[in-house]
């Protein structure tokens, strides 16, 4: 039974280290997409309508992940190539913009270092094959989703339905699990809080989550398959009711304010992932 409740390693010390150090810089890209997105779906918007009434663009200039250079958001100054080193950087610069010496959020290593982590025990207990590299994929996308869920209470469709067909077509050889359980899978996770949804509407006239929350799921199911569905809700319910309670109790937090469910259906999609298998076993085992 012990074995139900560690990580099975399966990369060499290597490709784990190897790994680590990849993490640290694509949570340094992470950053980018998670502080970028949400304007850019903006700017979007803001020249639709614009565009749709006639009136001038608002936004003529380019603007994406790569384009313009980072800055400071306060003084304006270019970040360079030194001082964009993962968590080393921060560490040097003690927090603080090289320029205007204004502080940095903490958030930026914080991010880096999660990801390294990440990476790291992912390669560690899949390998370096298909399915650590896909397991790699299927956290950097939680980690960008469950950021900008929290700053925005938004679920961009350019990271749920690529991280939704991604597991459908990963799981064509049952990389995780056979194809069928992962079409199940999505089908039954849109649905599944797509009936919660208009329950809730319909009981309270008010809306209880958003339709990127039935998308996330839907992915969810894609990667992992239909039975791991019922762990995934209870764990992301568990934690959102625990995270809830406390933001209410220590932040003053107001009861009618929303809380965003995605990341904690992030949270419970990265256990099940990890320790899915073991949770089951042990489930089945105090049901029989």
């Amino acid at each position: 039974m012990t074995e139900l409740f560690f990580l099975a390693p399966s990369g060499n010390a290597l490709a784990t280290v190897t790994a680590g150090i990849f993490g640290l810089l694509i949570g340094s890209f992470l950053n980018v997409v998670i502080y970028r997105l949400p304007k850019m779906m903006q700017r979007e918007s803001d020249n639709y309508v614009a565009q749709e009434s006639g009136k001038p663009l608002p936004h003529g200039d380019r603007y994406n992940l790569t384009v313009p250079r980072s800055a400071c958001p306060h003084c304006g100054h270019r970040i360079t190539a030194l001082e964009n080193i993962p968590v080393v950087s921060y560490l040097l610069l003690r927090g603080k913009c090289a320029k205007c010496k204004t502080p940095i959020s903490m958030r930026y290593p914080i991010v880096e270092l999660l990801t390294g982590v990440l990476s790291a025990i992912l390669i560690w207990h899949f390998g370096s094959g298909m399915a650590g590299l896909a397991s790699l994929l299927f956290a950097y996308l939680l980690i960008a989703m469950t950021l900008i869920d929290a700053d925005t209470q938004l679920l961009p469709d350019d990271l749920t339905l690529p991280l939704l067909w991604c597991g459908l077509l990963i799981n064509l050889n049952g990389t995780f699990v056979p194809l069928r359980d992962a079409v199940i899978g999505a089908a039954a996770g849109y649905l599944s809080l797509w009936s919660v949804y208009w329950l809730f509407k319909l009981a309270t006239g008010k809306e209880g989550m958003g339709y990127g929350d039935f998308k996330l799921l839907a992915a969810l199911g894609a990667w992992l398959g239909w039975i791991m569905l019922p762990i995934i809700i209870l764990l992301s319910s568990l934690v959102g009711a625990l995270v809830g309670i406390a933001l209410i109790v220590f932040s003053k937090h107001g009861r009618n304010n929303p809380i965003p469910f995605g990341p904690y259906l992030a949270a419970a999609g990265m256990i099940a992932l990890l320790f899915g298998k073991p949770i089951v076993q042990i489930y089945l085992g105090f049901a029989v």
